[in-house]
């Protein structure tokens, strides 16, 4: 079996910063290439800078270090799409197109593209929204990653590439900051409430959305990844879910660990995106296909959330 060198693009991003460590941890330390646009203050590791729309730095990097794995995390998301989206449409689309090319051309084993629940609309099934369904998206973020799971499923359909993707639901994790997505409210309120600090909340206290805790979101794409090919029935991006919850019941969940903390409520441009997703996913196909199952509910992620951020910070629990 050839031996696996992986390379992470977006390797600095919420996500992709957890999973380049997860992935050293699974294949070894020299076998895990990241790179994003701007060096990182502390690397552990091989490095490499990278503008994702530059294909032929690319395409060095590849040669250089016989890449059989590319998982392309970098992208603009949801809300700060918003603000710009011609640059979100080129970087996210483009970026997409110079990854699919590099595979193609260069024989990669396997790509992993990150889609998204803003894949879903407001004429999509709220409720168990099922895998199958209605795409049609109310941000550029949205859209970019709508076609981009149809071109994931071009690429493999005409050229053999084996892309594999997942639609994300809101991700949460101590490891950094709210990166820009719509569902990021429920990664800076914990920020906050460690810090003895109210939270502004900027979705209504009963919007609904689906999330997934960090530690699920990683074991999913590495569980996804090591499948079978003859496993993967999806070749645009599988449903997954995790839990579902409102600002007002992961406020009472906090609130049951620091009793002191305190929250105000004021919607702006982000209330539509949120109402445009779904209340909750159907992932049976996921479960099925290469045996998915979330470990983490509401109340074991706030738990964990409390405990790495009261270290992160400081904080000498009561």
């Amino acid at each position: 079996m050839r031996k696996q060198k992986i390379l992470v693009v977006g390797a600095n991003g919420q996500i992709g910063s957890v999973l380049t460590e997860a992935l050293k941890k699974q294949f070894g330390q020299e076998q895990v290439i990241a790179s994003d646009i701007r060096q990182p203050q502390s690397c552990k590791g091989m490095f490499e800078r990278l503008n994702i729309l530059d294909a032929p730095r690319l395409k060095a990097i590849i040669d250089q270090y016989g890449i059989t794995q590319i998982y392309h995390l970098a992208a603009i998301l949801s809300a700060k799409g918003e603000a710009k989206p011609l640059k979100t449409w080129e970087i996210n689309m483009n970026g997409l197109f110079v990854v699919l090319e590099a595979a193609r051309r260069k024989k990669i084993e396997k790509v992993f593209f990150p889609s998204s629940i803003a894949v879903f609309g407001e004429n999509t099934p709220r409720k168990h929204t099922p895998q199958q369904t209605i795409l049609n998206p109310s941000t550029v973020y949205g859209m970019t990653k709508v076609a981009g799971e149809q071109w994931c499923h071009y690429y493999h359909q005409r050229f053999g590439v084996d892309v594999r993707s997942l639609r994300y639901p809101g991700v949460i994790g101590y490891q950094s900051l709210a990166g820009g997505g719509t569902t990021d409210y429920a990664v800076d309120i914990f920020h906050r409430a460690v810090q003895g600090q109210p939270f502004e909340c900027y979705l209504k206290k009963d919007t609904r959305l689906p999330m997934i805790y960090m530690d699920d979101a990683i074991r999913a794409t590495i569980e996804l990844m090591k499948a079978p090919a003859e496993n993967i029935s999806i070749r645009t991006g599988y449903n997954i879910a995790g839990m579902s919850f409102t600002p007002a019941e992961l406020t009472e969940e906090i609130r049951s660990l620091l009793p002191g903390f305190t929250i105000f409520y004021r919607p702006d441009f982000r209330q539509a995106i949120a109402e445009s997703w779904p209340e909750s996913i159907d992932d049976g196909t996921a479960r099925e296909d290469w045996g998915w199952k979330p470990k983490f509910d509401l109340r074991d992620m706030s738990a964990k959330m409390i405990a790495h951020l009261n270290e992160k910070y400081h904080v000498t629990a009561a």
